[in-house]
């Protein structure tokens, strides 16, 4: 609970920084550091960041990850553009880019360059690999999936696929977050910037480091996650009334205990060859076919509440567009309006999701929409020191926008 007149705490409020980012990786890292407090400035192309532009799976991209930032629109293959650029970096506390490896240095915008007159400098690179024999190769998220084992985890044998969600984009951009918070913390200590790197494949490895030492310990090849040698016997998603899906659990001999009471199994309660779990793993295609045929006539909801009344997990199957009604995150404000910037519903207010930590018992809100392309570009500008008239022949020239 918010204590009553108390602040939404902004721990990053004075902070400043500068994003040079497309995509979700660093967009992520520029949205966390932006909703603690930071001052967050988009630098995007003349045209607009392509991710305004997006459709399908990718039409969701830029009004999520890029609230509570500012826009500015610099044409940086111009040799002004490029200094309007630096002008501004050197202003910066933290410098954060996502671009291929060489990209950032032909505009005189690496972290050697910027650090040279910025020493402080915190500078946040967010490629697709750390240095090393692949770090010049195109890293996606599917790419990185595949090759790093996720994928295989993920499918049933021989069918891999990619999880369902930008996973390593998000989870690469939170580590960059967290590599910046750190070496902000040493710059107090120092006074000395560093650059941090944060990379798709080596975060979707640290993702499969659990089942690396699976294998390490066990000497078996850990099984995709469909085909995996379940611990349980009482863990899978049933198929009910109506077509509903739900997922149902028993992880212990006591929740075992419970659940038969609680969907009125007696006999399988009394039943010796389902005493333990360990047991009744050894019967579980069974099990699981057994209890499917004797809930199949009810319905998610009558599960869902004899369920929940015992203390037991469970989980109605869900669609994405389901959790704006979900009655948790209009309770705990989980959820927040923003208008979007962009497409055929510009100026629209929907509801985006909030990052996922409390402060002080308060959720970090949306203190600003998702920026229109160059929105704040005279503000910058003029904080940074020119004049209107310089401004206005920036803009007419369309080295800013």
């Amino acid at each position: 609970m918010n204590a009553p007149g108390s602040a939404t705490p902004q721990p990053l409020a004075g902070l400043r920084v500068i994003e040079f980012t497309h995509m979700v990786m660093g967009p992520t890292c520029g949205m966390v550091l932006a909703d603690m407090g930071a001052e967050v400035i988009k630098i995007e192309p003349i045209e607009g960041d392509r991710t305004r532009r997006l459709l399908g799976a990718g039409a969701g991209f830029f009004p999520m990850f890029n609230r509570n930032k500012k826009s500015i629109g610099i044409d940086l293959r111009s040799a002004k553009g490029a200094e309007v650029a630096r002008k501004l970096c050197a202003t910066a506390d933290v410098v954060a880019e996502n671009f291929k490896p060489g990209t950032m240095a032909q505009y005189g915008l690496d972290y050697e360059s910027l650090a040279r007159t910025n020493p402080r400098l915190i500078y946040v690179s967010h490629k697709g690999f750390l240095p090393g024999p692949y770090e010049h190769r195109t890293a996606l998220d599917e790419v990185v999936q595949m090759m790093g084992g996720l994928a295989y985890m993920t499918g049933r044998p021989g069918d891999p696929l990619r999880a369902g969600t930008s996973v390593n984009d998000i989870m690469g951009g939170l580590f960059g977050a967290i590599g910046a918070l750190g070496a902000l913390i040493q710059r107090g200590i120092t006074g000395q910037g560093m650059e941090v790197q944060s990379a798709l494949y080596e975060n979707n490895v640290f993702l499969m480091g659990q089942h690396m030492l699976q294998f390490a310990m066990t000497g078996k090849h850990p099984a995709p996650m469909p085909a995996r040698d379940n611990p349980w016997a009482v863990y899978d998603v049933f198929t009910v009334k109506d077509g509903e899906q739900i997922f149902l659990a028993a992880v212990s001999d006591s929740q075992w205990l419970t659940f038969c009471d609680a969907l009125g199994f007696p006999d399988l309660k009394a039943e010796p060859s389902l005493a333990t779990n360990n047991l009744r793993v050894t019967q579980r295609p069974r099990l699981l076919k057994t209890i499917g045929e004797r809930i199949a006539h009810r319905t998610a909801a009558e599960l869902t509440s004899a369920m929940e009344q015992a203390g037991l997990p469970f989980a109605p199957i869900r669609r994405p567009e389901d959790l704006y009604d979900d009655e948790h995150l209009l309770a705990t404000g989980g959820l927040a309006d923003v208008r979007l910037p962009d497409g055929p519903k510009a100026g629209e207010t929907v509801k985006t999701t909030l990052f996922p930590i409390t402060l002080a018992g308060h959720r970090l809100g949306v203190r600003l929409d998702p920026p229109r392309l160059g929105q704040h570009s005279r503000e910058l500008l003029d904080a940074a020191g020119y004049s209107g008239s310089e401004i206005d022949e920036l803009l007419a020239q369309a080295v800013v926008a």
